[in-house]
């Protein structure tokens, strides 16, 4: 996650108490303050061997996963909210991964770095790449597999056949609900099953 005030917005979205799922969950930092700060119990799901100990010594209960293998492991309804945070643009099966984090969730929360923020497509009107501090790689060596929009996240959700609760985006912690594509380094969407 990109900052602590992102961390915080994100936070905000899930219910004091309810039973998480963190798809993609890093260091365990957000899990973390939802288990310190909201009365959250779940897990995280992380493949880096690093992250998966980062978790347990944050006292995180991790289960190293690739989520590219689906969420099989769970159960229908298993979680209130599953986050999926700076993940879905790793995932190849970005389509399925978001059908799974509603069927696994009552609902899901998806966010990921939004390409069409205005300081990107300064960047590609003038010929390059960006590099922003949601999108701090080269193009050459970026973990991203794709690049995405605030509108393409919540396309892929409809086209999905999934129901959009909400969709905004954040800029510096800050909720972003006119022209989100445009002014948002963060795309978010909250989702429930049709």
């Amino acid at each position: 996650m990109s900052n602590a005030s992102t961390l915080h917005a994100i936070a905000e979205l899930v219910p004091e108490g309810s039973r998480v799922l963190d798809l993609g969950c890093g260091d365990g930092a957000l899990l973390d303050h939802l288990q310190q700060n909201r009365r959250c119990t779940g897990y995280g799901v992380e493949i880096n061997d690093a992250n998966v100990l980062a978790c347990v010594q944050r006292g995180v209960s991790v289960i190293q996963l690739n989520l590219e293998e689906g969420l099989a492991l769970f159960a229908d309804a298993s979680f209130d909210v599953v986050l999926q945070i700076d993940t879905l643009q790793h995932l190849r099966n970005a389509e399925t991964m978001l059908r799974e984090t509603v069927r696994v969730g009552r609902v899901g929360i998806v966010a990921f770095p939004n390409f069409a923020h205005w300081p990107n497509r300064l960047s590609v009107l003038t010929g390059r790449m960006p590099v922003t501090k949601r999108l701090p790689y080269e193009w050459y060596d970026t973990p991203n597999i794709r690049v995405g929009t605030h509108a393409d996240l919540q396309t892929l959700a409809q086209r999905s056949g999934l129901r959009v609760l909400d969709s905004f985006g954040l800029q510096n912690g800050r909720t972003v609900r006119v022209l989100p594509n445009l002014l948002a380094s963060t795309s978010v969407v909250q989702l429930a099953q049709a």
